[in-house]
């Protein structure tokens, strides 16, 4: 199953994160498919940026977000809240 998650880069204790489409068997920072924007934590508030048009083309054939990336989609309106959450 696909699964669309957050991967880890960045420095040691500064974490920021790309949103990925990838394997749900894959490692967490290992091979991934395609890459459909990032997530800063760090600022004040957090930022993201989503390729929404992409992120809808994975989630209709299939893919499940992960609660975390669930949240940006709802927060990026990618997808309508029932969507998300019925993903996720």
């Amino acid at each position: 199953m696909l699964r669309i998650r957050l991967r880890r880069t960045g420095a040691k204790k500064q974490a920021s994160y790309r949103i990925v489409v990838a394997d749900q068997r894959s490692p967490r920072d290992g091979k991934f498919i395609e890459i459909l924007g990032w997530y800063n934590p760090r600022t004040d508030p957090p930022t993201f940026e989503i390729n929404s048009e992409r992120a809808r083309h994975w989630l209709s054939q299939g893919a499940q977000p992960s609660d975390a990336v669930a949240q940006i989609l709802r927060k990026a309106d990618a997808v309508t809240s029932e969507a998300a959450s019925e993903a996720a």
